[in-house]
Formats: structure tokens, C-alpha cells, sequence
């Protein structure tokens, strides 16, 4: 009876929810209360409920849910909340993934790192990416591999116990006791990974971490499908896609756009596609290299997920470390880069660079023939060896029209690799897969990344292919209209508000094919002490972003995004893109995104009010 109900519930609000739980991508900041993320949403959820609450109105004004949507959303999180009830376990103990085999890498992670034993145990038949291999030898996880004929007979076992298996429906089974942790496959939708026992609650937070930053939740669209079979009491249904066709214009158009010529790859996200760059050179490193440190220069400041993920790689590697990289305001990139390439070249480690292209949040472009020849530069170790060159890894979701890396291009003569996060341009903030190209010095390295895509299961979806193969042969005049609106907001600003800093683009730099929509903005302020004039800046910060939102919000948003096909977005990088930085490096300033369909004038006028009552 309860489960009749719990299911009558699910779908009645599938028929009355938002449409914004299907096809947004990014949370708006001013009702997301990030101490409160993975909690929020279901406790009004319940309480809807239990009052049998199903009205749009009223579903529209629950909380954002987790972080929307890598992390997860609405529809993850009722997924999971249903599941769980199923089961009769808290929702907290299941948690959806658009992989089928990150689910397992996050245990055998949080084992390694406690020094923890595991066997994985299946009865039909492993995901299909698992390459038990290539998990030992790279990433460093231990574990046994058995085929079994029946869960409920597995015994107690001194350590962790992973069940997989495939399943068609979403429906109840009795839990053994002396199994971990379940994993259900569900074909090509994604996986439902479910905590089991009380002594395993210790858990949920890092495995929740690792969804959040090597790859994705279970997508709404595919969340949906799923909901549908648990209420209707259904097997899945199997999902009619045009995958090779999109497949086919989408790296066409990611070509194009690179001016590359290698095959492109795509991924689920930005830091899917980047995870799967780190443990790619990690493997080439360790066959070509073997026996030397592997460096990964990060710098200081950028995006909080990047940062993070790097220094989470290194936690599980004894031969891999994070360097920091000095590269906006008074460092110079190149200048940072040379001093820190000098170091590990002595040493004899191998070094791979991440770097964002224009920086953000200051939005900087180096000097790039000087960044060339330090790239280029050959460098002896500490015994007179030629060092390993190092691996660019550009980051250049700002400015993803640039050709970088084709031949002839600026970075063509060293190994270089570009990525992009797909929730901006590439598809106009409609799903968050993200791609990566790399220039003809690195196609060995290229099928490395490919190799470790494959094996997170972090390849994108049917549906993001479809979204991007519509959306891409677009992106370049939406970038170009985006950044006429951009240059004429900075230019407003600095007429209105000269005291204000803007860090954007020269004009000369926007000649060069640089024509990021992203700006920031230092504030005027006043005080006797530092710390008043910061307090006073911080403060002023919110009061602009507060009176934009409430004097247009239809189209400015306290939001994190860029790139989208309509409206402005405001942030402050310290307290949001840069959540995971160090405190020093952080920057309390506003930083503005601006889209190609946008009322430039309300904007304006609305800015000018703001200047003239500092």
C-alpha cells in the first residue's frame, strides 16, 4: 500500500512539474542554500507528500536541488527518493549516476584512501566499459572480481562487498546483509548505486563527491524514464536515437569550430572530459615514463571543480602531485610558468599544465609568442638530460572559437590539448557535455583520453548529442553577438563608473579572435582600513546583483552561467565558482556574463540608477 501511494505520488507530479526540472542546467545562486543542498528539496518534498501536494505552483517554488545538475536535481533526487523508499532506507542511501561505472571507482576510492579490502560481485554480466586492468594498474584500486549465482547466499567478508547487476525494471528485492553496497544497472539510461547497512553511512558524502566532480547524475531526461517504469511498474523502455548521426555532426562541428583535425571526444561534462585528460596522461606517463613524478600545474585561482578535482587525483596517486600556478593580476602566466617548468625540469618529473585561456574570473589573455617559446623551450635535468616537454591543457570555454591548436595556430608546435565545458556556448546552457580536441603532437595522448573516457562511462548522452548537433552550428554567431553586447555594457560602465576596475578584452585582443561575453568588475570603495574597503566592496557587490534581479527578472540572474542563449548572469567567483579554493586566492568581485538576446538598454538604465546612489 505504501509504495501504491508513494508511486501514484511520483506521478502525479511527473505530470505537474516545472519545466525547468527537465531542461535547465545551472542553479540560481539567490535561492540556493549550498549548506542546505542535498537536503532541502527532499525535506519540503516529503512534506508535500504527506499533504498530498502535487500543484505546479507549488512544486515550482521548492528549493534548488543540489547544485543542478552535475551534482544532481529535482529529478535525481525524487529518483533516489523513490528507490530508497522502495527499500524502506533513508533517500540519502541511493544515489543515481549517469555512468555505470563511476559508482563502483567511487568506493574502491574511498577504500583505497582507508586502506580498506573489496570484492565486486556480479551475476549476468560487468558494465560493459569495466576494464578490472586498467582500474589496478592506473588509478591504483584493489579489488577481487567474482561471478556469482546467487546474491542472497554471499557471505560476510572482511572488508567492503559490491553487488552488481543489471536490471530492467525499478522495483524491490531483499538486501543481504553482508553486501555493501548494490549497484543496479539500468541499460542505457545510467546506474542506481544503493548504500546498504547502517556501518557504510560513512560513505555517502564521498561518493557523492566523486559524482559531483569525475562525472554526472543520472540526466533528467534519462531520470524520467526511469520514474515512468517505477511508477507504471514498467520495464524500461529502450530509447530511439539518432546517436550516430548526431554523433557524426557534432565532432564535424567541434572540428570546424578547433580547426582541428583529430577525432574529437565528448563527454558527459566539462570535469567528466577533463578527468578522463588527467588519467589519459597519467597512463601515457606511467608506460612512457615510468618511475618519475607526474606534475600537474594548476592555477591558484580558477574554477573551484578544476582545482579540486586535480588535488583529488593526487590524494590517490603517491607519484603524482599539484603544483601551483601564479597567473592573474600582478603574476604574470608566462612568467609563473617559466619558474615552475625550470623546477620540474630539474627535478626530472613530468610536467602537465592546466590553464584557463582567457583567466577567470580577471579575464586575461598571456602574451602568446611568449608563451610559445616558454612552452617550446627545451630544459636539462638535474643530471644534464633533455627533460620531458610538457603537456598544455587549455581550458578555453571562455573564448571556444579561438583556433588554438590547428596547424600552423599558435599552439600547434607543442603538445597541446583544448576542452571545453558544453553547459556554456556549445550548447547554449541546454545540457552540461563538454568536448576536448588535441593538435597533431598529441594523437597518441588523444587515445589515452579516449581510453579512460570510455572506461568512467563518461561518454555524452543521446540526448546531449542531440542538443549540441542542434546548437553548435550556431555557436559562433552567438559568441560574436554575445560579445557586441558585452563591449557595449563595459563601455557603458566605464562612462558611467570610470573609477570602477573592468578586467575584459582590449579592443586589440578582440581584433585577435578573443571575444569572450564575460567580465569583471572591482567595484569602487571607501574606508580606513583594508578591511573596511573590503567589506564595503563585498557588500556593494550584492547590492548591484540584488538590483538587477529584482529590476529585471526576466533576464538577469544571480546565476553561475555563461553562455546561454538569453539573458545576463551575475556572480561572485569566491562564493561560487571558486568554492573549493583556497581562501587567499579567492575574488570577491562581481563577475557579469551577458547572452546575444538581451535588453541592453534596461540593463543599462538600471546600472546607471545603481552608479548614481554609491
Amino acid at each position: 500500500m505504501k509504495a501504491s501511494k508513494m508511486q501514484n505520488y511520483i506521478k502525479a507530479v511527473l505530470n505537474n512539474m516545472p519545466t525547468g526540472w527537465l531542461d535547465l542546467t545551472t542553479h540560481r545562486l539567490d535561492i540556493y542554500n549550498e549548506a542546505l543542498a542535498k537536503t532541502q528539496f527532499l525535506d519540503q518534498f516529503e512534506t508535500l507528500y504527506k499533504n498530498n501536494t502535487t500543484e505546479s505552483t507549488t512544486l515550482n517554488t521548492l528549493p534548488t536541488a543540489y547544485d543542478y545538475i552535475r551534482l544532481g536535481h529535482p529529478l535525481s533526487c525524487i529518483l533516489e527518493w523513490g528507490i530508497a523508499n522502495l527499500h524502506g532506507l533513508k533517500s540519502e542511501n541511493v544515489i543515481s549516476f549517469s555512468s555505470q561505472t563511476v559508482p563502483v571507482l567511487s568506493i574502491l576510492r574511498h577504500n583505497l584512501l582507508a586502506n580498506k579490502s573489496t570484492q565486486i560481485l556480479y551475476t549476468d554480466a560487468l558494465p560493459e566499459s569495466f576494464d578490472a586492468e586498467l582500474i589496478k594498474r592506473v588509478y591504483s584500486y584493489n579489488f577481487e572480481l567474482k561471478n556469482i549465482n546467487n546474491a542472497e547466499a554471499v557471505s560476510e567478508f572482511n572488508g567492503s562487498t559490491i553487488f552488481i547487476s543489471q536490471q530492467n525494471t525499478i522495483g524491490t528485492s531483499n538486501h543481504n546483509p553482508n553486501i555493501d553496497f548494490y549497484i543496479n544497472l539500468y541499460a542505457q539510461l545510467g546506474s542506481a548505486l544503493i548504500v546498504n547497512g547502517e556501518q557504510n553511512a560513512t560513505y555517502i558524502s564521498d561518493i557523492q563527491h566523486v559524482r559531483r566532480r569525475e562525472t554526472i547524475a543520472m540526466t533528467p531526461a534519462n531520470c524520467l524514464v526511469t520514474l515512468k517504469a517505477l511508477t507504471e511498474q514498467s520495464s524500461l523502455e529502450t530509447q530511439n536515437t539518432n546517436i550516430v548521426a548526431n554523433k557524426a555532426s557534432v565532432l564535424e562541428s567541434i572540428k570546424d569550430i578547433t580547426g582541428t583535425t583529430l577525432k574529437p571526444l565528448v563527454g558527459s561534462s566539462g570535469l567528466s572530459v577533463q578527468y578522463a585528460i588527467m588519467m589519459g596522461l597519467i597512463d601515457d606517463a606511467q608506460e612512457n615514463h615510468s618511475r618519475k613524478a607526474i606534475k600537474f600545474i594548476v592555477p591558484t585561482n580558477c574554477y573551484g571543480g578544476t582545482n579540486d578535482q586535480a588535488r583529488r587525483v593526487a590524494a590517490c596517486l603517491d607519484h603524482v602531485d599539484v603544483v601551483d600556478l601564479e597567473v592573474d593580476g600582478d603574476n604574470d602566466m608566462v612568467k609563473s610558468l617559466e619558474t615552475v617548468l625550470a623546477t620540474i625540469a630539474n627535478d626530472d618529473a613530468v610536467p602537465y599544465i592546466i590553464a584557463e585561456i582567457p583567466t577567470n574570473p580577471r579575464v586575461e589573455v598571456p602574451d602568446l609568442q611568449q608563451l610559445k617559446a616558454v612552452l617550446s623551450a627545451e630544459r636539462k635535468t638535474a643530471s644534464g638530460e633533455i627533460a620531458v616537454d610538457p603537456v598544455f591543457i587549455l581550458d578555453q570555454t571562455f573564448c571556444p572559437n579561438i583556433h588554438f591548436l590547428g596547424e600552423g595556430e599558435i599552439l600547434s608546435s607543442i603538445r597541446a590539448i583544448s576542452y571545453a565545458s558544453g553547459s556554456k556556448f556549445p550548447s547554449g546552457g541546454k545540457c552540461t557535455a563538454g568536448y576536448c580536441v588535441g593538435n597533431n603532437k598529441v594523437e597518441r595522448l588523444m587515445d589515452k583520453i579516449e581510453l579512460h573516457l570510455g572506461l568512467c562511462d563518461n561518454e555524452a548522452t543521446a540526448l546531449q548529442y542531440d542538443i549540441l548537433a542542434k546548437q553548435m552550428p550556431s555557436m559562433n554567431q552567438r559568441i560574436d553577438d554575445a560579445y557586441k553586447n558585452t563591449r557595449e555594457f563595459v563601455n557603458f560602465i566605464h562612462e558611467t563608473l570610470p573609477e570602477a576596475k573592468i578586467n575584459f578584452v582590449s579592443e586589440e585582443l578582440a581584433t585577435q579572435g578573443f571575444t569572450p561575453s564575460v567580465f569583471s568588475l572591482d567595484l569602487p570603495t571607501k574606508g580606513g582600513s583594508v578591511e573596511e574597503k573590503e567589506t564595503y566592496k563585498r557588500a556593494l557587490n550584492h547590492k548591484l546583483i540584488n538590483l538587477m534581479i529584482t529590476e529585471i527578472p526576466n533576464e538577469s540572474k544571480y546565476c553561475v552561467s555563461y553562455g546561454q542563449l538569453q539573458g545576463c548572469y551575475w556572480t561572485i567567483p569566491a562564493t561560487s565558482t571558486q568554492g573549493t579554493t583556497k581562501e587567499g586566492d579567492k575574488d570577491y568581485i562581481a563577475r557579469v556574463s551577458l547572452s546575444p538576446n538581451m535588453d541592453i538598454e534596461r540593463h543599462k538604465k538600471v546600472f546607471l540608477d545603481f552608479a548614481e546612489n554609491i
